[in-house]
């Protein structure tokens, strides 16, 4: 990993980041909803404070990329791969498998045995890479979010 790079965790003065960069990719190629809104606004309550993490990419000390882990409210799984965002001038980077690899390691470190992500078929360099890291679809998910079409799950 490049010196310019730095994987850290959640404080204060990133959430205006993690918010601008999440409502970034999700309008870029869908509707932002309500439930995002809630999410970005108060990452504290939805994530850090629900037993979640919050990862961010720096590169040369600028908020670059996202990815959270929320614990999972769905019995089946321990928990969730969410909010994985790269600026598209630092793509390229591999910050996206730093970013998921930091969230996997987190879940492993808490005792997690699984662990799902809510995606759309359309964003095929972020299936590719789900796929490169061991996340396999799981059939006919029900999501609360519109533009999820394709649900993956990897076991710990």
């Amino acid at each position: 990993m490049s010196e310019d790079i730095k994987i850290v965790k959640f404080s204060l003065k990133y959430k205006e980041d993690f918010k601008k960069i999440n409502l970034w990719w999700i309008g870029e190629y869908f509707e932002v909803e309500e439930s995002d809104i809630k999410v970005l606004n108060e990452p504290e309550k939805y994530i850090i404070d629900m037993s979640g993490e919050i990862f961010l990419a720096l590169y040369k000390d600028e908020v670059v990329g996202t990815c959270a882990l929320i614990k999972s409210k769905n019995e089946n799984f321990d928990f969730e791969l969410a909010k994985l965002a790269v600026l598209t001038k630092v793509q390229g980077l591999k910050l996206g498998l730093l970013l998921s690899q930091a969230v996997i390691n987190e879940a492993k470190n808490r005792g997690g045995k699984t662990i799902f992500l809510e995606t759309n078929s359309v964003l095929t360099p972020a299936v590719s890479l789900y796929k490169k890291l061991g996340f396999e679809e799981i059939p006919n998910f029900k999501s609360k979010y519109k533009r999820v079409n394709l649900v993956m799950l990897k076991n710990l």
